[in-house]
């Protein structure tokens, strides 16, 4: 088929052709921000889940669907060398700066803004990582005192403020949240806790992998009455039916029921997954409908573009030690494994290995999902392990 055609779009939060499966994700967030713009409750929602399930998509489609409805938003990644402060002043500034030309007169956006002149020059002191070239002003004794989670509370009740008064809302899209140390994940947590206290219409919507719901609980315990956890996982199969089709039948293309069959069978259901599949299938089919033998071909340029890229990427970042942690793991299956099942394939002591798996688990390579198990954040990575390093000793 010709590739300049081919409507599969796999990629990093790239948005697939057919987001099948997930509007009642959608729709949750967008009842959310409605019911803050009417003076409502609503929990601030979360989108947990393994690597390549498609929380990025998400994440950028309710930050689209919250634009087009007015709202003012602030959208950033958490990656692991920044602090929050350095993250939140130039998104907030942004956003406060359109609202206050929207409502040139309005003092309570001035306020806001002010505030946020006033936390710069607090955190300043304490991240050096904060970078300006601008002069927000200051109001003393508002957001400044150098301390974060006081300030942050200012901050956000000060731009909550400014957004209740113009009747709109607020809202923070916070990619990559486990990333976020946990002093600092504390303090913006309390910060949207007060600001849900006070029914100002500020609110959170992060995304993480699955070790974020613990990091949360332990930064504030009250942090599962706070948020609403959505579990993002491998679409259901006829949702991931729907993910292959729709785009090649608009394109007038079909596929042998074997042949998506197997495209299932390989990718798990996995958003990402399916994409990777669907682009490599349609550029090597010459015909419609799209037969088994055409699969099987996509399956191996398939494995050979996520071997060089999606996995190798991840693996690459890693001490040696940590590698053979992860084909320790893969030796056992897809997993979860307990740990001392993982320690006993490295003929070593559970203790002298927590130091890698710990450093493992911050590095976003795995997750704990119960007491004493571990488990990969990126799906198939077993597999690759194993073709990457086949002996294991």
């Amino acid at each position: 088929m010709n590739p300049r055609q081919n409507p599969y779009a796999p990629g990093a939060g790239s948005p697939p052709p057919e987001l099948a499966g997930r509007g009642p994700i959608l729709e949750a967030a967008s009842i959310a921000l409605d019911r803050l713009q009417n003076g409502l409750h609503a929990r601030s929602v979360m989108l947990v889940g393994l690597r390549g399930v498609g929380k990025t998509v998400l994440l950028n489609r309710m930050h689209t669907d919250a634009q087009a409805k007015g709202f003012a938003t602030a959208v950033l990644e958490s990656p692991e060398d920044r602090s929050l402060p350095a993250l939140l002043v130039p998104t907030l500034r942004v956003a406060l700066l359109k609202l206050d030309r929207l409502h040139a007169a309005s003092s309570t956006v001035k306020r806001a803004v002010r505030a946020l002149g006033g936390f710069i020059a607090g955190m300043r002191l304490k991240f050096d990582d904060i970078e300006v070239g601008f002069d927000l002003g200051n109001e003393p004794g508002l957001a400044d005192s150098g301390d974060l989670e006081a300030d942050l509370i200012s901050l956000f009740e000060a731009v909550g403020e400014a957004a209740q008064e113009q009747r709109t809302v607020m809202a923070l899209f916070i990619d990559e949240l486990q990333y976020v140390p946990e002093r600092q994940l504390a303090s913006l947590i309390t910060a949207i806790h007060r600001c849900s206290q006070r029914s100002l219409p500020i609110t959170l919507i992060g995304a993480g992998l699955p070790q974020l719901i613990g990091q949360m609980g332990k930064a504030k315990s009250y942090a599962e009455r706070l948020f609403e956890f959505q579990h993002i996982g491998p679409l259901a199969e006829p949702d991931a039916r729907v993910a292959l089709t729709a785009p090649a039948d608009r394109a007038g293309v079909a596929y042998a029921p074997d042949a998506l069959d197997e495209i299932l069978r390989q990718t798990d259901g996995y958003a990402y997954f399916l994409q990777e599949w669907g682009k490599h299938t349609w550029n090597i089919a010459q015909a419609s409908p799209i037969q088994y033998g055409d699969v099987e071909q996509a399956t191996a340029a398939a494995l050979t573009d996520l071997d060089g890229s999606f996995f190798r990427v991840r693996l690459d970042r890693l001490a040696p030690a940590e590698k053979r942690y992860l084909r320790a793991m893969a030796e056992l299956g897809p997993g979860p494994h307990r740990s001392g099942d993982v320690a006993s394939c490295l003929n070593r002591g559970v203790q002298s290995v927590a130091p890698t798996r710990a450093s493992l688990i911050r590095k976003g390579m795995v997750y704990s999902p119960s007491h004493g198990d571990t488990a990969f954040t990126v799906p198939l990575f077993d597999a690759f392990m194993r073709r990457i390093i086949p002996s294991f000793e």
